[in-house]
């Protein structure tokens, strides 16, 4: 038997609202995650960005798709208790990594991460999926935010770029307009304070942000994406983000297990 990593009742939140904190899991990660964060900050990737422009103060750096160049995220990805945590929290038989995200808030920076569900981004759907959000500094007010049940939404909210809020994709489909939950008290936000080795689990569908970091202490992330057993390769309107070219797959096929490795189950 698989030792529980969340209780039941966890799960439950999870399938409810759409996400859910699990505190400590990653205590003893902490040390391998900020080497990991530090060395890609060091050597970028070719998705690198910065979000903050060069007339505003901090700096809002994220990267992704490193895992396999960088020996300790890679550690954390096979050795860590993440794909048994994702497998549980997705009430699957299966946890397969999709991609790795780093993300850093440096002190002063002002600018949001603006409201967004990372799913339309994606070539992949399925209601069997989450991302585990793991900080290595205390985080107060430059937690994340996730408005609770909007993984249930009839429709996908209109993904936009981050540096600029222009929309994602050339066709702008169906989708519904950005939420702005401070001003519509229709919507329940869910944010926590959060130790080191504690992680926010969400479903690709939930609409998250986060506030700028106006603190004096850095606020780096590690996200991991996993996917579940229901989980399918869908086309989108453009170029996907992360983009993964040449990969071959149809639609309706289960991710190709060479590139996207089932880690659990």
């Amino acid at each position: 038997m698989t030792a529980a990593l969340i209780s039941a009742d966890e799960v439950a939140a999870f399938a409810r609202d759409g996400a859910v904190v699990a505190r400590g899991v990653f205590r003893d990660w902490i040390g391998t995650i900020a080497a990991g964060i530090e060395h890609n900050l060091r050597e970028p990737g070719p998705y690198a960005a910065d979000s903050v422009s060069a007339d505003q103060p901090g700096r809002f750096f994220d990267d992704y798709c490193n895992w396999q160049r960088l020996p300790d995220i890679e550690q954390v990805v096979r050795a860590s208790p993440a794909a048994q945590l994702a497998a549980q929290a997705m009430r699957s038989t299966t946890a397969q990594f999709f991609h790795d995200h780093v993300l850093i808030k440096e002190p002063g920076t002002q600018k949001p991460t603006p409201w967004h569900q990372d799913a339309p981004y994606y070539f992949v759907e399925g209601t069997q999926t989450v991302s585990l959000w793991i900080p290595v500094e205390p985080v107060r007010e430059a937690t994340l935010r996730l408005i609770a049940g909007s993984h249930l939404w009839p429709k996908p909210v209109l993904p936009v770029r981050w540096a600029t809020d222009a929309a994602f994709y050339a066709e702008p489909g169906d989708y519904l307009p950005v939420p702005d939950p401070d001003t519509q008290p229709e919507h329940t936000v869910l944010e926590w304070e959060l130790e080191p080795g504690d992680a926010v689990l969400f479903d690709f569908r939930t609409v998250h942000g986060a506030r700028g970091n106006p603190g004096a202490d850095r606020r780096r992330v590690l996200s991991l994406r996993f996917v579940g057993d229901d989980a399918r390769f869908v086309e989108r309107p453009g170029r996907t983000s992360p983009p993964f070219p040449d990969h071959g797959m149809k639609p309706g096929e289960r991710l190709r297990s060479d590139w996207f490795p089932i880690l659990f189950g």
